[in-house]
């Protein structure tokens, strides 16, 4: 009998709830995926390049060059106050921010090496630890705004700390680090070995003013870190698979010997596509559309919400709402999530999912990277209540 590696873990929560979205005819608000269409000038040029002769072989392991060139003059542009990345040995194209975590987790943890980890966190984080013979060590965000608690974080670190995984907009809550939060995390690193993994796939997604911030702005951590960047979500096309990965030379080798016998390239019409409409957008004036164009969004969903009994949570970053329902319902927050696809026709994300042990801090999570008329149903139907 075959002994599974991770024998506690099935289906990703996401997928079963929208798998019970679909089951209930329920609006899905709860997988993070946007309901409209990637930016037209990005199809057409999926649709030139899927066509053309030339573009239908392998890509080169690490990535068109172009397309890392471009994405080099992109960060340039945005991250004005760091050196550009090197398009030749600081950037990998993955196959979307989920393979380029997995492969860094691969690259650099050993059995036995300690990885610690803020939650809630992104289910993928702790079984890709597990895998590779790591220890996560989980350190709890407090729920009262989720930002990080360094002192207990100093207190996480360990000889055999590896690694120190961070996620900035956060999933599920949206909290962002600011400047003093990377200036902690730097300190807490200065003088060891321990390497950050910053998951940044909502790093354009901060609002009400406030400047985005990225690990690698930080010279001390620029040199201990990888970022992760998702085209699929600052793009509208999840559906893509394609991300990115920033790292010094030398962590960008460990990561790329992972990559080649992983997926060893990308497919080369999407590379090609997403250098195109790169190229043509030298000011990056997508990437700095994207904060309005999401606050937007959220003020509406909110806005549509006020005054119906929903305990609605901060938003500074990302695509998602975190509510308390404990005026509408007792239950623990998975049996919740059920009733509501089931009796109130809206599906959402438990946030105990996101807690290695269940913890539940009676919370779900709604995406709001939806049509006007999609958020515009589901808060009539999360006003009108559960169906008698």
């Amino acid at each position: 009998m075959l002994e599974s590696k991770l024998p506690d873990v099935g289906a990703s929560i996401f997928s079963r709830m929208t798998l019970l979205a679909q089951q209930t005819e329920a609006i899905n608000l709860a997988q993070g995926f946007p309901d409209y269409d990637p930016p037209l000038a990005l199809r057409q040029a999926l649709a030139r390049h899927a066509l053309a002769s030339g573009s239908h072989q392998y890509a080169p392991m690490p990535g068109l060059l172009r397309l890392r060139q471009a994405i080099a003059a992109q960060v340039g542009q945005l991250q004005a106050d760091a050196p550009a990345p090197d398009a030749e040995t600081e950037i990998t194209i993955t196959a979307g921010a989920t393979e380029a975590l997995y492969g860094v987790l691969a690259a650099v943890v050993r059995p036995g090496d300690e990885v610690i980890i803020l939650e809630p966190a992104y289910d993928l984080y702790g079984p890709a630890v597990r895998l590779q013979g790591g220890v996560p060590r989980y350190v709890r965000l407090p729920t009262a705004d989720f930002r990080p608690d360094w002192a207990a974080v100093r207190a996480a670190l360990t000889e055999r700390t590896r690694l120190i995984m961070v996620n900035s907009p956060h999933n599920p809550s949206g909290a962002v680090f600011d400047e003093a939060d990377w200036a902690a995390l730097a300190a807490l690193t200065e003088g060891s070995d321990v390497l950050v993994l910053s998951d940044e796939v909502y790093e354009h997604l901060v609002f009400d003013g406030v400047a985005p911030r990225s690990a690698r702005q930080h010279p001390a951590l620029r040199a201990r870190s990888f970022v992760v960047s998702s085209f699929g979500k600052t793009y509208h096309a999840t559906g893509w698979k394609a991300g990115y990965c920033l790292a010094p030379p030398a962590l960008t080798t460990e990561l790329r010997r992972v990559h080649q016998f992983v997926t060893f390239s990308v497919s080369t019409p999407t590379q090609h596509a997403l250098a195109d409409v790169l190229e043509a957008d030298p000011g990056a004036a997508h990437a700095r559309s994207l904060a309005g164009f999401y606050q937007a969004k959220r003020d509406e969903f909110t806005g549509l919400l006020a005054g119906a009994g929903w305990e609605l949570r901060p938003v500074p970053g990302g695509y998602f709402v975190l509510a308390g329902y404990g005026q509408f319902s007792p239950l623990g927050d998975v049996a919740f999530a059920e009733e509501l696809a089931r009796r109130w026709g809206v599906a959402v994300v438990p946030v105990s999912a996101f807690y290695h042990d269940g913890y539940d801090p009676g919370l779900v999570r709604f995406c709001f990277a939806k049509e006007p008329a999609t958020l515009q149903a589901a808060a009539r139907l999360l006003r009108q209540g559960p169906k008698k």
